[in-house]
């Protein structure tokens, strides 16, 4: 009740006056509140009537009541005796009148006299009202104006013991009382009623406003023609629409599902558990009905219709339980949506195969790519044959002969197809050789009746066909107008042969895939172009030599050649020196600059510069190849470039460095701890202005000497130290390791499977000469002392072994430190260094240059330097802080004596032309001052002498060869 109340007093009357009077809601509220209003009114007129009614009655029941009462007294009888009964009755009724509550009460005699009344004037005067019934035994009631007004009253009669009336009581009230005592009603049961119409009104309202609230506000003609539209589209749409009630007893079928489903007409208000057998439904859908569950587009089978079932329950917005259903035929859509599926599929493929296929620039990779993205979706199996010269970036031949088959995928592994990797000659009968050589597709729908397929393997052909494959499409791989291949898609037993529009679809797979192909073969091509250009330009095999261990490595990187290089450049004296290098970029370009700078390292390393000097001769040509290319339509110029150039001498061990923007080497010491070379850090090559600085560092016995580039240490994914770290745990603790294994172990260590950069990397154990190789003369500046020379020469190369080269040797120090005596200065040097060659150095404090040139036959002297170079493989000059070193090298004897075949041919050749007198003698006679001055002359040239140029740049050298007749340096 209180809830009651509580709604009651949340209805306010903005809502009571929001309806419309137009709508149905509106117009039925307004009757229920007149109809409760005339109730209402009608009960409050009936209660009044009913209240004056009972007050009526009351005042006569009570007037009877006291009239009886005092008419049975048991003292008025003697009272009436008595010879003034009005003296002794008026106390008596005045005091009963009071106590009951009435406004008089009289007592006559039967004549109508009254004895008693209220107004002491009224006594003795007749009584007003009718007596008649009273004197007659009876009890009497009724409505007369008295002298008190208009009054209800009752006349009782007085009888006594004989039964005789003897006198009258009355006993009554003013009607004005009566009404007054009404009166005091009315509120109540105003109050009461106006109680009951709100309450009614309330409840009125609440039932309107769901009322509104169901009916939308629509006015009856909106009702009726909503109720009529929908009944007419409910049997009209082609829309099976049925309503099933709480219980499962369907409540309302429409004409479309009645029709779907084939209902009789009388099927409403059966089970549906009973549409199994009065229609077509199958049990699964009519279990669905029965559930009750949401469905949304199921599909089921009614008959030989196939119907989209959707069920939804009607109670969520607070309505009845129960469900609707609705059925739509999609038996026709149902093949349309089956081949729009179908293109759905064959676009999805295709965007899949755009995004698969061509990952990378390979061109195995990309086929294979083809083949699996085609299986399942499209084939059961896929086969890819490319030509063989395809494979190695070549142009493809014009037959489907020498095809390599390079993919192979399949639902299963077990197929009879040809393995992949085979090379394969296609029959011209062949649907693949067919399709090749015309550039279109072929498609064959029944292998088994295909006889040009047969005739190229028959018992493989029919292992094919035994083990289920029937269909085929053999689409040509072609791009740019050349036919590098054949893509083959197999059907087996477990799907339908290929038709016309899956011919197409084959087509557009493999277009996509051909143009990946093609530009992994024309990548291919190039960067086997590139690769053979740069690995050309690099060492093919280190140069013989015994100062160093070398172990090398170089990878290029897999985006494409690069510009990093390195070097090993055997020098005079058993020198040797190292080379690394980078060129910044990739591709041709970086490749030819590198062979540029290597082919320059080449050069300068000749003129035996050391590395400062080396490294401004290699800036200066950087400087010049960028302004040469600056007005050209070519590729730009050097962008950058970096070189470390170290030499090292196994004579003094010790090594000179220096770098022009490049990493410092590492040191793999003795002990096995590693540092990195405290090298001044040059500017990058080609930028000028700057100059080089050389570090030379003293090298113990075994240390090894890392050279990198770039590519080893640097990643995206870390900073150069850790790089630079990563490489030094790499080389600690391997003092003993060689340089072969410590590369591999340095590239395992720091490398990712494919880098991103090329790599070079030199690793180089020192291996000093033992000093019993090696000997010192200091010579004075005497011409005696030439003699003396060669004797300790001989002596030298007896304990060496080497007498076979004493003549020669003695010859060429004969010559060699005459004109240091002529035309140097002091100190004059000579040393003897027994290597792989057998090494002289004559060195002095001056900085002429000598040069050789042929001697006229007038001439005394000038074949000094050309009998030196006759009579040994190499000489030359390098210069020093102090001067300059004469050197020459003389290849050591062998087994079968070829060491010593070329001088010997050379000096019978002189004995026969020159003549015994333009001979120097092998041997001095004795230790005279003029007998050696004489052979001096001789082999030095007199005033004629080979020396006399002075140095003037500090950049050439002279020397030569047997091969070359003039060294290497020409004239400086």
């Amino acid at each position: 009740m209180a809830d009651r109340f509580a709604r009651f007093r949340r209805v306010s009357p903005r809502s009571l006056m929001g309806k419309s009077p137009r709508s149905v809601a509106g117009q039925v509220f307004v009757l229920q509140v007149a109809l409760v209003v005339l109730l209402v009114a009608c009960a409050v007129f009936a209660l009044v009537l009913q209240s004056e009614r009972d007050t009526s009655a009351e005042a006569k029941r009570r007037s009877v009541a006291v009239a009886q009462t005092f008419a049975h007294s048991p003292g008025l009888p003697a009272a009436l005796q008595a010879p003034d009964p009005s003296k002794v009755l008026q106390p008596l009724t005045e005091a009963a009148r009071k106590a009951s509550g009435v406004d008089f009460i009289v007592v006559m005699n039967t004549q109508g006299i009254r004895y008693t009344h209220p107004l002491p004037s009224k006594i003795g005067k007749r009584f007003v009202g009718t007596i008649g019934p009273s004197l007659a035994g009876k009890v009497y009631t009724e409505s007369v104006h008295g002298p008190l007004g208009h009054e209800v009253q009752a006349i009782v009669p007085v009888e006594n013991s004989a039964g005789k009336v003897v006198a009258l009581v009355s006993a009554g009230l003013k009607v004005k009382n009566v009404v007054s005592e009404v009166d005091r009603q009315l509120p109540i049961i105003f109050g009461a009623g106006a109680g009951a119409l709100a309450l009614a009104t309330g409840g009125t309202a609440l039932m309107g406003r769901r009322l509104q609230r169901q009916t939308h506000s629509l006015a009856p003609d909106e009702m009726t023609r909503m109720y009529e539209h929908h009944d007419a589209v409910l049997h009209s749409v082609r829309e099976g629409v049925l309503i099933i009630g709480d219980g499962g007893r369907l409540l309302l079928a429409n004409d479309e599902a009645r029709r779907l489903l084939e209902l009789p007409p009388d099927v409403e208000g059966h089970h549906v558990s009973e549409l199994s057998g009065l229609s077509g439904l199958d049990p699964e859908t009519v279990a669905l009905l029965s559930s009750g569950r949401e469905a949304t587009d199921e599909v089921h089978f009614a008959g030989e219709r196939l119907l989209a079932v959707n069920q939804r329950p009607t109670d969520r917005g607070g309505g009845p339980k129960g469900t609707v259903v609705t059925l739509r035929d999609t038996t026709e859509l149902q093949a349309l949506s089956g081949r729009a599926q179908v293109a759905r599929e064959r676009l999805k493929l295709l965007y899949d195969a755009g995004l698969c296929v061509g990952t990378t620039l390979d061109v195995v990779r990309t086929a294979d790519e083809l083949a699996r993205v085609a299986v399942p979706r499209f084939a059961d199996f896929v086969t890819v044959d490319l030509a063989d010269a395809v494979l190695h970036g070549e142009e493809p031949a014009g037959t489907a002969t020498d095809m390599r088959r390079v993919a192979v995928a399949g639902v299963r592994d077990d197929h009879p197809l040809y393995e992949k990797g085979r090379l394969i000659d296609f029959l011209p009968s062949t649907p693949q050789a067919r399709g090749y050589g015309t550039g279109r597709s072929v498609l064959v729908t029944d292998l088994s009746t295909a006889k040009g397929w047969h005739a190229q393997d028959p018992q493989r052909t029919k292992d094919i066909l035994d083990y289920g494959i029937h269909s085929l499409i053999a689409a040509p791989i072609a791009a740019r107008g050349v036919v590098l291949g054949m893509a083959n898609f197999w059907r087996s037993k477990q799907h339908d042969a290929f038709d016309d529009e899956e011919l197409s679809l084959a087509e557009e797979l493999v277009a996509r895939a051909a143009v990946s192909i093609d530009n992994a073969r024309r990548y291919t091509r190039e960067h086997a172009l590139a690769v053979t250009l740069q690995r050309s330009l690099l060492p093919r095999a280190l140069p013989e030599q015994t100062a160093l261990d070398v172990g090398y490595r170089y990878l290029p990187a897999q985006s494409g050649v690069s510009g990093d290089w390195f070097d090993v450049i055997p020098l005079s004296g058993s020198r040797v020196a190292l080379a690394v290098g980078d060129v910044v970029g990739h591709g041709l370009h970086a490749a030819a600059t590198m062979g540029r700078l290597r082919t320059a390292v080449h050069n300068f390393s000749t003129l035996d510069l050391p590395p400062d000097e080396l490294l401004s001769h290699l800036d200066d040509l950087v400087g010049r190849i960028d302004q040469d290319e600056a007005g050209t339509d070519s590729a730009a110029g050097v962008v950058g470039a970096t070189c470390l150039y170290a030499i090292y001498d196994p004579v003094a061990r010790r090594c000179a460095m220096a770098r022009a923007g490049h990493l410092a080497p590492a040191l793999v010491h003795p002990d096995g701890s590693v540092t990195f070379a405290d090298l001044p850090a040059g500017p990058p090559l080609g930028l000028g202005g700057m100059p080089f600085q050389t570090a030379e560092l003293d090298v113990a016995d075994g240390t090894q000497l890392v050279l990198y580039t770039d590519g080893l240490i640097e990643d995206r994914t870390r900073d150069l130290d850790v790089g630079m770290e990563l490489l030094r745990d790499a080389l600690a603790g391997h003092p003993d390791r060689p340089p072969e294994e410590s590369c591999q172990a340095v590239l395992d260590e720091l490398l990712p499977d494919r880098p991103k950069d090329d790599v070079a990397l030199l690793i180089a154990r020192t291996r000093p000469l033992p000093p019993d190789r090696i000997a010192d003369w200091d010579v004075p500046v005497d011409p005696a002392a030439v003699a003396r020379m060669r004797g300790a020469v001989s002596e030298k190369l007896d304990e060496w072994g080497l007498s076979e080269l004493a003549f020669i040797m003695e010859l060429v120090l004969s010559e060699l430190i005459t004109n240091a005596i002529r035309h140097g200065s002091e100190p004059i040097h000579v040393r003897l260094i027994h290597d792989r060659t057998l090494i002289c150095e004559v060195a002095d404090g001056s900085s002429t240059s000598p040069h050789l040139r042929y001697a006229a036959t007038t001439d005394e002297g000038g074949r000094g330097l050309f009998l030196v170079s006759q009579l040994t493989e190499r000489w030359g000059t390098r210069y020093t802080p102090q001067g300059k070193v004469i050197w020459a090298e003389q290849a050591l004897p062998s087994d079968d004596g070829h060491g010593t075949l070329a001088a010997e041919a050379f000096l019978a050749f002189g004995d026969d032309d020159f003549g015994d007198e333009d001979m120097p003698q092998a041997r001095g006679s004795g230790d005279e001052a003029d007998g050696d001055k004489r052979e001096a002359q001789a082999s030095g040239g007199g005033p004629h002498g080979d020396e006399g140029a002075t140095r003037d740049s500090g950049d050439g050298t002279q020397g030569g060869s047997k091969d070359g007749g003039h060294g290497s340096g020409g004239e400086a």
